[in-house]
């Protein structure tokens, strides 16, 4: 009985992490078209319903029913598995997000994640690794210069800003003493990490914008040099699920600020849920604010940022740490 018991809140989780994920996303595209648009003086998104709200139904229908075009060229099995691998990868992160303190259903403890994984950090980055399959994959597939040359830009920005990312998370998992997201988020009952690690915050926000390839850091897809990039070759619902994948990544480098900087779920009078989700969004408005804010770097410059400032500063930021914790004891 506990075993079905445990199942079923288990598909429950499942079922609705998953229809809230894919509900943001969509909805996270109509926020950030009506704010580009205001900063840009326009109206945006204004004639599918109130304000525009039923875009996103919209959107989704035209790609679900838009001709799946596959160039006689590529390599058509892994020109169709590309994108599903972004958007898969995507999702299959947060199931270690956890949205807030354990809650008791049938006098039974249940956990407010799907999986609480004492290795949590390490699961999410090792997934965040294999979403840039997805762009390499896609770009080399489709037997096009412009894709190739968008798919290997893709690479070779994960590679330096996923280093810098993954290191300026050291001293966070320093100060908590635990790789599990749960823990870290308990970490900060006092103090949020945010305060006492503001080196760390800078480099993370900045490398998580580059890990989702948003302006300034959109390199893969630069439709100056290459077209569209690593997609230029997709259509229809293929061409949705990059963007999908990149949209449901904003939401989990949101929640992962949220959890290793902000307190996670942490906050007075509101649910914890809703705290979190509140976190979420502002860090999406940040991301799209910085967006309509600031003009797309040359490949050079994004490459010298990761390698040479992010890299030495964080790994200077890990011995300031240690040495404080080792003093402070």
């Amino acid at each position: 009985m506990d075993f079905l018991l445990g199942l079923t809140i288990l598909f429950i989780k499942i079922a609705v992490t998953l229809s809230g994920l894919l509900l943001a996303a969509s909805y996270l595209v109509w926020l950030e078209r009506k704010l580009l648009a205001r900063l840009q003086i326009r109206l945006g998104p204004n004639r599918a319903g109130i304000f525009g709200l039923l875009q996103p139904i919209a959107d989704a229908v035209k790609l679900l029913t838009k001709e799946d075009i596959v160039p006689a060229a590529a390599d058509g099995v892994i020109f169709r598995l590309a994108p599903a691998v972004v958007a898969v990868t995507a999702m299959l992160m947060f199931a270690a997000v956890p949205l807030g303190p354990d809650v008791r259903v049938f006098g039974r403890a249940v956990p407010m994640v799907i999986t609480d994984l004492n290795v949590g950090l390490l699961f999410v980055f090792a997934l965040s690794s294999l979403g840039v399959y997805g762009v390499a994959l896609g770009g080399w597939a489709s037997n096009s210069k412009f894709a190739l040359l968008g798919g290997i830009r893709g690479a070779a920005q994960m590679i330096s800003y996923e280093l810098a990312l993954g290191l300026s998370l050291v001293p966070v998992v320093m100060l908590a003493g635990s790789f599990s997201l749960t823990a870290i988020v308990d970490a900060q009952a006092g103090v949020p990490f945010i305060v006492l690690q503001p080196v760390s915050f800078a480099i993370f926000v900045i490398g998580a914008m580059a890990e989702s390839k948003r302006i300034p850091f959109d390199l893969p897809e630069a439709e100056n040099e290459l077209g569209a990039g690593f997609h230029t070759e997709y259509s229809g619902m293929r061409f949705g699920l990059f963007f999908l994948g990149e949209y449901v990544h904003i939401q989990v480098l949101g929640a992962l600020t949220a959890i290793f900087f902000l307190g996670g779920w942490r906050g007075p009078w509101l649910p914890p849920v809703v705290w979190l989700m509140l976190k979420i969004v502002m860090v999406a408005v940040i991301m799209i604010w910085i967006r309509g804010t600031l003009p797309r770097l040359r490949y050079d410059q994004l490459m010298a940022l990761g390698w040479k400032v992010l890299i030495p500063v964080s790994l200077v930021n890990i011995v300031v740490t240690g040495a404080f914790i080792q003093f402070a004891m």
